[in-house]
């Protein structure tokens, strides 16, 4: 499925509503910036919203198999995946490299998350995720090449546009594509713009662009943990290429500078990726009369190099 609709956003609303934490909204400081604090999500990232929408679609359908979901990570969509499964009472079994560090896998279990350790890097667990949905029948799931998962996010873009009326504009980072997918389909039918923000060094959406097509890019950033996907998704590249979408790429050095800043100026620690939003806002320069909004999407980092030395 290359189209996501917004049909498909608002079904996920009904379905995320009452199961995530409503979305809060900070002001940035400048009287026509706002912080959308998604990092206050369950599990510290917005891909709560597309795990539960995913999990609970399949419910309804009668579609979900006994042997409950499984996925294939040990970042933020494990952990999502993880957490929906126990919100809806359903198995989930979770596939990391043997090297996967020991909080990661700790947290998965302490969600309730059947924890498999397989091969020394992603691609062999992934493989292993596969051949496990393949024998035992459990739903696999994705971080985000999925039209639930990207429906999910983009109830964020819903709640946005309650909490902030005429808004203009809203910024958000952008990795694989499903938070941008979904937030891009939301807000085009409300006629506000979407700045994509990505790293230098990890331009998927930026790179389909100019190709016309998804195509595979490097990837080396500071924020390569959330945002270094090797491409898009092609629902990401359908919203970027028929919407009102400015494509924006920033350094690393701006990445971290603004991350330093969200905590030295308003208390903020959020993760590299939630960060390149704010660079990225900086980078786009909105018109004195623009109201935006800057998605903050994830917290989880390790914030012992926020203090600057006195």
């Amino acid at each position: 499925m290359d189209h996501l609709t917004y049909e498909d956003v608002t079904a996920a609303v009904g379905r995320v509503a009452g199961r995530v934490r409503p979305l809060a909204v900070a002001p940035g400081g400048d009287g026509r910036t706002w912080f959308a604090l998604e990092f206050l999500q369950y599990t510290g990232t917005f891909k709560a919203r597309g795990a539960i929408n995913f999990i609970r679609a399949h419910q309804e359908a009668g579609t979900l198999p006994e042997a409950g979901v499984t996925i294939a990570s040990g970042g933020n969509a494990g952990l999502a995946c993880a957490w929906a499964a126990r919100a809806q009472g359903v198995r989930a079994t979770v596939f990391l490299p043997e090297n996967a560090p020991a909080v990661k896998v700790a947290r998965l279990r302490a969600y309730g998350a059947d924890v498999r350790l397989s091969g020394g890097e992603y691609a062999e667990a992934l493989e292993s995720c596969r051949a496990y949905a393949a024998g035992s029948g459990a739903l696999a799931s994705h971080a985000y090449d999925h039209p639930l998962i990207a429906a999910g996010a983009g109830t964020l873009m819903e709640e946005l546009r309650s909490r902030l009326p005429g808004l203009d504009t809203v910024v958000v980072s952008v990795g694989g594509g499903g938070l941008f997918a979904g937030v891009a389909a939301s807000a085009h039918e409300h006629g506000v713009r979407v700045v994509a923000v990505e790293p230098e060094d990890c331009r998927a959406l930026n790179a389909a662009l100019a190709a016309g097509e998804v195509v595979d890019v490097p990837v080396a950033s500071v924020a390569a943990d959330a945002l270094g996907a090797r491409r898009v998704t092609p629902m990401a590249l359908h919203a970027a290429q028929r919407y009102d979408v400015c494509s924006v790429l920033v350094p690393d050095g701006e990445i971290v500078r603004a991350r330093q800043d969200l905590w030295e100026e308003h208390r903020i620690a959020v993760e590299h990726a939630a960060a390149a939003a704010l660079a990225g806002l900086r980078a786009y320069r909105p018109a004195e009369s623009e109201r935006t909004a800057v998605v903050l999407c994830g917290a989880n980092t390790d914030p012992g190099d926020l203090t600057r030395p006195a």
